[in-house]
């Protein structure tokens, strides 16, 4: 029995997250037919890829999606703060460019969707189709995907968004060496909590990380640290005394704690990882979002990469006519990029995550220097902002530790 003749389109994108669904407004912005293959039959909800940053929503704005997230009821957040138990980081992005000067919180299904249904006219979407492996051309150059029981498309360029696992990454032959982290995420999904401070806010405490933030609907997000055995043999009334014990070590938890007693049973419990692939493209195929890297949740990096990823990977080709040459470009754009902002949230996850003495005692102290000193605060902000990466010197990491003095540590930065 013969096989089916390939269809064919311009580009064909593996996965349907939102580096995906970002690539294909991208590219299909452009004018190009693109098809979107994904396994997964429906929209996940899952707790990830919550917060957007002024970057990203620019990016988003241009598409017409953050108005659609503004409507549903995503909340406006005015800063990200860190805490300890001698000091703070305050973030307050009111002090960025007017228009670029908030962060947007809504639920990552909320998210998909409204990418989803306002995509260009030239992308389809097929959920419920898995790629098998990348089809190469006589030169072995990637030329397109097999797809399981219908058959191949080929299309000159290929874009790997299929996650932290990236089969296509490996059929390009691009290593990634992921590293976890020695602990563990609990997302709690807290209901009923009006009148939440719109920040993120970060809390530094013996047993590690908690991070809050007010989601659509008067409600909650809650991430906890937590060692990978922590619930091992946990009974419904032995969840509820972590439950009271977390409560104990943050008394600002106590105003909603009825509510949180009652969430807890439907928690998720999160891996958390970091890595940078060795390459981000080869000839025919772009690697965007988790496919390409991956970073810890605290600094609100990942999902937000993901959209700088596409919109890159959309400038490069607009900029150059040979699809191989545009990918060349986006790599050597980007990537110096992902590095940098990989290293800047490893750098902020180990300053409230590591729970080794020396650990607690570097990252309390740089996260209370930086915070009292407005030139790095305004330096870290602008970076996880997304609006431009400034690289912190051996000099701000001094003043940082409090090694060195700062002469201007009491205005913004020159480039400010």
């Amino acid at each position: 029995m013969s096989s089916p003749a390939p269809e064919h389109a311009d580009v064909v994108i593996c996965g349907a997250g939102v580096a995906g669904l970002a690539a294909a407004h991208a590219l299909g912005s452009l004018g190009h037919r693109v098809v979107v293959a994904e396994k997964r039959p429906t929209v996940p909800r899952i707790p990830k890829g919550e917060v957007l940053q002024p970057g990203a929503l620019r990016i988003l704005e241009s598409w017409g999606i953050s108005e659609v997230l503004e409507s549903q009821g995503a909340v406006r957040l005015s800063s990200l703060v860190a805490v300890e138990s001698r000091g703070r980081m305050s973030l307050d992005y009111t002090q960025l460019p007017e228009g670029a000067n908030w962060l947007l919180s809504a639920d990552h299904e909320q998210i998909l969707t409204a990418l989803a249904e306002n995509l260009p006219r030239s992308v389809e979407v097929r959920r419920g189709v898995a790629v098998q492996d990348v089809v190469r051309d006589d030169t072995g150059r990637i030329a397109g995907v097999a797809v399981k029981g219908a058959g191949e498309v080929r299309a000159p360029l290929v874009v790997a968004a299929d996650g932290l696992s990236s089969r296509l990454r490996r059929a390009a032959g691009i290593a990634a060496d992921r590293k976890d982290y020695p602990h563990r995420l609990v997302a709690l999904d807290v209901p009923d909590v009006p009148r939440v401070a719109p920040e993120v806010i970060a809390y530094t405490t013996e047993r590690g990380l908690r991070m809050r933030y007010p989601l659509p609907g008067n409600r909650l997000r809650l991430y906890v640290q937590i060692r990978p055995d922590d619930f091992r043999g946990l009974d419904a009334a032995g969840m509820l005394r972590w439950t009271d014990s977390l409560i104990a070590e943050l008394p600002e938890l106590e105003e909603f704690s009825h509510q949180l007693r009652s969430c807890v049973a439907d928690r998720q419990t999160l891996p958390v990882s970091h890595f940078t692939a060795s390459a981000i493209s080869a000839p025919g195929i772009a690697l965007v979002g988790e496919s390409a890297h991956s970073v810890h949740p605290m600094a609100a990096q990942g999902m937000n990469s993901a959209i700088y990823d596409a919109d890159a990977l959309s400038s490069s080709l607009a900029e150059h006519a040979d699809v191989d040459a545009a990918l060349v470009a986006y790599e050597a754009r980007r990537l110096p990029e992902i590095a940098q902002i990989g290293k800047i949230s490893h750098n902020a996850s180990r300053m409230l995550t590591d729970l080794s003495w020396a650990g607690r005692a570097i990252g309390r102290r740089a996260l209370r220097n930086t915070g009292a000193n407005q030139r790095l605060s305004f330096t870290v902000m602008h970076n996880l902002a997304g609006l431009g990466l400034h690289p912190m010197s051996p000099f701000d990491r001094l003043c940082q530790l409090g090694l060195l003095p700062d002469p201007r540590s009491r205005r913004r930065p020159r480039w400010a």
